[in-house]
């Protein structure tokens, strides 16, 4: 027997944190969660799996209109002409309640019961699917609690979406632990709500698969599902399978020995050139952070758009790569010692410094991401909004240094 395992495909998720510049994908990141469903159903027909589970979060919420789910019967449907059945449960973000929209789907689809768990025998196969989808969205009882009984004789999966006792980044739904799932006596958990990959334990087996396709720059690296062989009712193996259209990267990049700006950059050329031969033909989404003690520091900060943009330009000729966003997170080359209060000292004299040079600091303030489009009304006017006032200009560099120092002196004291 051969199993797929998915989970939070989050069909036509919205894009998150997408910079809008020449050249920027957004159409390509815009329809990714869809080309990630379309090589799962084409992964699965190819490698002829007995049946599809779907640990919840199908959907990213209530449908805009019907062709959020037009497109994913139209998926099930070529599953069914396959031969595939599909178990599905929902999660917090499809959660019955949540739903104003619902299609009937092909009869290969079983969507397990929200009132209480289900359990589903396919006998021919030698399968039973146990589970209970969220008929709200903030479930906090531990639904696996009242799973029934395994099936003597068969294959027992539980399906469920849950964050387990927690897990970073993720709300507590459904929790549980380790040991209430063992003492189930089922062969394989397959779990969702979690977007990063983990096998959390053998014996039995109890896996999240993470999420079909990353949807911002803190979901990086490869994304997919789990294959699972089954051998006389025992897990053979449980295998990751790639199937992201677009791949968040996160590129940490030490500018120690920039002298400017433009040494800088080819730092990042060089890290940029290791993705070409990694991830295949896929998009890649970096994020680049600059770090490390570096003479160039308050040039970089000067310099700032040129440098983001130089950025940009250059991942052209890298392949499909796009540059999310550009951080400049170094330290002055000459920087006291580590933690607070070096970062304090830092921020202070950066400030300062930036201050010093008034034109520069305009431009900077004015080439901000909220200031650089059409501001409301409200906004405009004598003792609102304005770059070119040096007055302003003063008085919002001292209000955002404040600010900062307040933020790391509680991080410090906490």
């Amino acid at each position: 027997m051969k199993l797929l395992h998915a989970a939070d495909l989050h069909i036509d998720s919205p894009l998150r944190g997408l910079a809008s510049y020449e050249g920027s994908p957004a159409e390509e990141l815009r329809t990714a969660s869809r080309r990630a469903l379309e090589n799962l159903v084409a992964l699965a027909t190819s490698e002829s799996v007995d049946a599809v589970l779907f640990a919840g979060d199908v959907y990213d919420g209530d449908w805009p209109d019907y062709q959020t789910g037009l497109f994913f019967a139209r998926q099930m449907s070529l599953l069914r002409e396959a031969g595939i059945p599909a178990y599905l449960v929902y999660g917090n973000h499809d959660a019955q309640n949540r739903m104003t929209r619902r299609l009937r789907l092909p009869d290969n689809v079983h969507v397990l019961e929200t009132e209480g768990p289900e359990t589903i025998r396919d006998e021919d196969l030698g399968l039973a699917v146990h589970g209970q989808g969220f008929g709200h969205r903030d479930v906090t009882d531990n639904l696996a609690l009242a799973y029934p009984d395994p099936c003597a004789g068969l294959f027992n999966v539980g399906l469920l979406h849950t964050a387990l006792t927690g897990r970073e980044g993720h709300d507590t739904y459904a929790p549980c632990t380790v040991e209430h799932l063992a003492g189930k006596g089922y062969d394989y958990w397959a779990l969702g709500h979690v977007h990063t990959r983990e096998i959390v334990a053998r014996d039995p087996w109890i896996v999240f698969p993470g999420n079909l396709q990353g949807r911002h720059a803190r979901e990086t690296g490869p994304k997919g599902c789990t294959i699972v062989t089954v051998d006389d009712l025992r897990v053979t193996s449980a295998e990751h399978r790639d199937l992201d259209v677009a791949r968040w990267e996160h590129l940490e990049v030490d500018v120690a020995a920039a002298a400017d700006a433009d040494a800088a950059v080819d730092l990042v050329a060089e890290r940029l050139r290791d993705l070409e031969h990694t991830g295949g033909e896929r998009l890649r989404a970096v994020r680049v952070s600059l770090t490390g003690h570096s003479g160039a520091h308050l040039r970089l900060w000067r310099e700032q758009q040129r440098l983001v943009n130089e950025i940009r330009a250059l991942a052209n000729d890298f392949g499909d790569v796009w540059v999310e966003k550009v951080r400049i997170a170094t330290r002055p080359a000459d920087a006291p010692a580590e933690g607070a209060a070096g970062l304090l000292a830092d921020l202070r004299r950066t400030a300062a410094e930036l201050r010093a040079d008034e034109d520069a600091f305009r431009r900077l303030v004015s080439e901000t991401a909220l200031l650089s489009g059409p501001l409301p009304n409200e906004a405009r006017g004598p003792g609102r909004v304005d770059p070119a006032d040096p007055e302003w200009l003063r008085r919002i560099g001292d209000e955002a240094v404040g600010l900062l120092e307040s933020m790391i002196s509680e991080v410090r004291e906490g």
